[in-house]
């Protein structure tokens, strides 16, 4: 049960009647590893520590730079120079005394992602090369965990959630992704630029979906591309199923083809 400060708390959350003292205490008892503590992580972590979840790891091995901060809102001017996983960290720390929060200042590859991703409940990426993305994938399809995945470029973002550890019909990455990008056709954020505020609308989004996930009972992404762009201000839906063919979760039906996951910073 909640003390009276909980109550007071997440008593916005406690009046929906999806999620209840129940969901509440579901958010409280678990844990989350958030990938990425740029663009998309800073929303996200803040509104995944402001929901309530009990303990959250960041990984992120860069430190806080200046062109950071017209989107990074975690950050602010006297975090520049700082490594951002623990400039976030005390960020976190600074809005809810009683979070657990772990900082892991490096990039992740396959080896360690294999190590830290069994130690949470979900994870959510919005790393920003195709490298950890895949290792973050192929780490969570092991462990059987969810992985709520979202993507900013420019004016565009990318959300889904796969969970193809759960057997059909979930696809997994590259049931969505089958190729690689050629080597230069996804421009960095510093070469082709983001707008701030869109990546604040997919991180939002993503926090969303990281606590649908958690609470339970809602319908879930898994199985659909959600596109956002920001100059229509426009969603649009795209539905993608197991490929036969797919080599890393064998899948059962075809599925839709797209070039590659855009970039995030």
């Amino acid at each position: 049960m909640f003390d009276e400060r909980g109550l007071r708390r997440y008593a916005r959350h406690l009046v929906l009647p999806e999620i209840g003292g129940r969901g509440q205490r579901r958010l409280s008892e678990a844990s989350v590893l958030v990938v990425g503590a740029g663009g998309l992580g800073s929303p996200l972590l803040l509104y995944l520590a402001a929901a309530g979840i009990g303990r959250i790891g960041i990984v992120d091995g860069d430190r806080v730079d200046e062109s950071n901060l017209h989107r990074q809102v975690l950050f602010d001017e006297t975090d520049v120079g700082r490594p951002k996983a623990r400039a976030a960290a005390a960020r976190l720390r600074a809005l809810r005394a009683d979070l657990v929060v772990e900082a892991f200042g490096e990039r992740l590859d396959a080896e360690r992602a294999r190590a830290l991703v069994p130690r949470f409940d979900i994870v959510a990426d919005g790393s920003d090369n195709l490298e950890t993305r895949l290792a973050v994938h192929a780490a969570c399809l092991a462990a059987g965990r969810v992985l709520v995945s979202a993507a900013v470029q420019g004016f565009d973002g990318q959300l889904t959630v796969f969970r193809a550890h759960e057997g059909p019909p979930h696809p997994c990455l590259r049931c969505l992704f089958p190729d690689d990008p050629e080597a230069g056709a996804l421009p960095s954020c510093a070469q082709g630029g983001v707008l701030g505020p869109a990546a604040g609308v997919m991180g939002t989004l993503q926090a969303v979906e990281v606590v649908k996930e958690l609470v339970g009972g809602f319908p879930s992404l898994s199985g659909t591309l959600l596109l956002y762009d920001a100059r229509s201000a426009e969603f649009t839906r795209l539905a993608f199923a197991r490929r036969p063919d797919c080599p890393v979760c064998g899948g059962t039906r075809p599925g839709i083809h797209i070039a590659g996951p855009p970039t995030v910073g």
